[in-house]
C-alpha cells in the first residue's frame, strides 16, 4: 500500500476537544504522523497507510462532534536533494560509550551484592 494524506476539518472549539481529536486520530491504525494546520487550527492533516478515511471520520463525529472529511490523495515521497551529505553522513563512523562496571552493587536489603 501507499501512503496517503487525510485531510478533516473538526469543530474544536477548546483545547479539550482539540486533545481528544488527536488522541482518537493516533489510536487508528496505520497513522503515521498527524499535524493541526488551518486559519483556526481546525483541521488535521493525517499520513499513514492503510488508514479507512470513513471510519477515521465516524470516530471523530462519535467522539468530538461535527466532521468533515475535506480530501484523500496519496502522500508525495520526499527525495533527497543532494546525495554526497547522506552518502557522507553514513561513513561517519558511529560513537562506542563504554559501559561501567561497577565491582559491587547493593541490594535493597542493604548489604553488598557481587556479581561473579
Amino acid at each position: 500500500m501507499a501512503k496517503q494524506n487525510i485531510v478533516v476539518k473538526v469543530s474544536m472549539n477548546n483545547d479539550k476537544k482539540t486533545r481528544k481529536a488527536l488522541k482518537i486520530v493516533v489510536g487508528v491504525s496505520g497513522v503515521e504522523s498527524v499535524a493541526l494546520f488551518g486559519s483556526n487550527k481546525d483541521q488535521i492533516k493525517v499520513t499513514g497507510e492503510g488508514i479507512d478515511s470513513v471510519k477515521l471520520a465516524t470516530l471523530l463525529r462519535r467522539g468530538v462532534g461535527c466532521t468533515e472529511l475535506v480530501s484523500v490523495g496519496q502522500a508525495e515521497e520526499k527525495k533527497p536533494a543532494n546525495t554526497t551529505t547522506t552518502a557522507a553522513a553514513s561513513q561517519t563512523p558511529a560513537t562506542v560509550v563504554p559501559l561501567q562496571v561497577y565491582p559491587h552493587h547493593y541490594s535493597c536489603h542493604g548489604g553488598p551484592y557481587y556479581h561473579f
